[in-house]
């Protein structure tokens, strides 16, 4: 991701071999010159394969168009900013509200990080592809229902920040436009209320647990239904309302001070990294560095990990999914198919219901982001999702144990001059219990969560083989019992991504020129169950090729990429595979077999 100075202009960092030149990978490419995209004459789309919306197929109720803006040369500018205003004919309850996000761009550019806030809250990061002369297009749509109590307030402000360089060797200007779309058909999952709590005794019920669905008997959300308010963990918005972190000594706040019949928490986190740390998970440590004599300022190992605190205590923490933006690696790859997440980088979760014993007290509270051996640059927000019991002025609560044990990170390392191998091995394991006594009654939250983490890193053939393997794995459980222990809900969330990089370089044909060799996996994997319900998403992308580079740009290459995309929901299922070679779309079938998405 090419970003300006101070957000998005990051000039890609070289690792050189004393007098030679050849550049340690992944980086950072245009592909604009290259020899593929000058022969096309007409304006290709590119799309991201995702999961299908329960609104795909629908004829939404009314739609509001908000932003159509070009960003030209947008460095040292502030966010785009509009005025949110519900459409008259279309005011609230819905079923569904999708974001949809147009946009288009010619020329030479990088790609650029982007996001939208409304009302200070993020609801959509994102990334754009990277043009060509001839010009490309997409169309992203998000499912945003779990913001319905905030869109559903007018007279706020809806911000984009998209930060770019137009000059006379980047001209293109990202022409965006952003609309809402709301629906209320009956056939849509509407996040209305059963009286599961009534049935035990519990008063009106508890709408966390079960929230009416057309597939299934409990939520395979953390956010059926939608919060009944939604708190920012940002900035003031200058520079977009996300934190920027350079350093691991960052810690960043904001001081909330949260309403005092709060019943349940969710926190919400949007994270992306960029500048040298953008392609983390290949980075050598400092000894390795420092000892070659290297010029890059990539390094600090290849962990790391973002965490949450509330008054400087530590609450949670998460690696993120390595998105790779589609000027990295080999940006042949991602045409016209993007990286998993590129252009919908995924948020994360974490249950906070067992921390409100220590906020629901009128008091003011700092709520913390950092990364753990991070370097420049991360941008980070969050959202607090609250449930209000709306029968009581105050709620009782507490939390009853906290184990957060200091992350166990084991490293060894073995190197000679430039060759040699690095390993990292990462553990956390969690568990925190808290009760909340309500007009529901007194709920027990029993939050428990497990991260493991591997990375291996080769350097071969004098540094110039280089070989990056990683897997992460995470599992969070979430309880609910009753005060006469019976379990309303278990919901648990399992995460596992591996990627897998292996690159080649050597000297290219023409004068100052590195031919590139690349072969990557790269996978996200997730399964949400509860009770009886449960949903599978696997999602993979296979791609291979080499790319003839001169600096930062692409002259010459080939390249094919296959994506395989499955989803099983209850009895439910869809799985659509895609091939790419040399930017040309080969193959594109679906089904809604399940015998085809197990």
């Amino acid at each position: 991701m090419k970003i300006s100075f101070i957000f998005f202009f990051f000039f890609c960092v070289f690792f050189f071999n004393g007098d030679s030149e050849t550049p340690r990978l992944p980086d950072h490419f245009t592909k604009s010159r290259s020899q593929s995209t000058l022969q096309r004459r007409t304006r290709k789309e590119f799309f991201e394969l995702r999961q299908p919306l329960p609104s795909d197929h629908l004829t939404p109720a009314c739609t509001l168009p908000i932003l159509d803006h070009d960003f030209g040369n947008t460095f040292d500018s502030p966010p785009v900013s509009v005025p949110y205003e519900i459409p008259c004919h279309c005011k609230a309850p819905w079923t569904r509200v999708v974001l949809e996000v147009q946009a288009d761009c010619k020329g030479e550019q990088y790609d650029r990080i982007a996001a939208v806030w409304l009302g200070g809250v993020e609801i959509m990061r994102t990334s754009t592809a990277e043009p060509d002369e001839a010009g490309i297009f997409w169309k992203v749509q998000k499912d945003v229902t779990r913001y319905s109590s905030l869109l559903a307030l007018s007279d706020q402000k809806l911000t984009m920040m998209l930060e770019n360089i137009v000059d006379d060797v980047f001209t293109g200007v990202y022409h965006v436009k952003l609309s809402f779309l709301y629906y209320k058909d009956s056939g849509l999952t509407a996040p209305a209320v059963e009286n599961f709590g009534g049935e035990l005794g519990l008063g009106s019920g508890n709408p966390r647990i079960a929230a009416t669905r057309v597939v299934g008997e409990a939520p395979l959300s953390l956010y059926e239904p939608p919060a009944d308010l939604i708190v920012p963990i940002s900035s003031d918005g200058y520079r977009g309302s996300w934190f920027r972190i350079n350093g691991e000594s960052d810690v960043l706040t904001k001081r909330l001070q949260i309403p005092r019949n709060t019943r349940r928490a969710v926190l919400e986190l949007y994270v992306s990294s960029h500048g040298n740390d953008e392609f983390w998970y290949s980075n050598p440590p400092d000894s390795y560095i420092r000892d070659n004599n290297l010029t890059t300022d990539r390094g600090n190992g290849a962990f790391r990990e973002v965490y949450v605190t509330v008054d400087g205590n530590f609450v949670g923490s998460e690696v993120p999914y390595p998105v790779i933006f589609t000027g990295g690696i080999n940006p042949l790859f991602w045409e016209p198919i993007v990286a998993i997440g590129a252009f919908d980088l995924p948020s994360y979760d974490f249950e906070f219901t067992p921390f409100l014993g220590l906020l629901v007290d009128g008091k003011d509270h700092n709520f913390g982001i950092g990364v753990s051996y991070g370097i420049p640059f991360w941008l980070v927000d969050a959202n607090l999702h609250l449930w209000l019991d709306h029968n009581s002025e105050a709620v009782q609560a507490k939390l009853v144990r906290q184990e957060s044990p200091v992350l166990t990170l084991t490293r060894s390392q073995k190197f000679k001059r430039l060759d040699g191998t690095f390993r990292l091995e990462g553990r956390r394991k969690g568990r925190y219990i808290g009760w909340v006594k309500s007009s529901e009654g007194n709920l027990t939250t029993i939050l428990s969560r497990k991260v493991k983490y591997r990375n291996e890193i080769q350097f071969r053939r004098d540094g110039n083989h280089k070989t990056i393997e990683q897997k992460i794995k995470s599992k969070t459980q979430v309880k609910v019992l009753t005060e006469s222990r019976i379990l309303l809900s278990r919901p648990f969330i399992k995460w596992q991504y591996p990627l897998k990089i292996v690159t080649s370089t050597g000297p290219g044909t023409g004068q100052g020129t590195n031919l590139i060799t690349t072969n990557m996996t790269e996978s996200l994997g997730k399964r949400f169950a509860n009770g009886n319900s449960s949903i599978f998403v696997y999602n993979s992308q296979v791609c291979g090729g080499n790319m003839e580079v001169k600096d930062h740009s692409v002259v010459s290459g080939f390249s094919e990429t296959t994506q395989s995309f499955r989803v099983r929901e209850d009895s439910r299922c869809f799985s659509r595979s895609v091939s790419t070679s040399n930017g040309k779309l080969l193959t594109d079938s679906s089904s809604t077999s399940c015998a085809s998405s197990v």
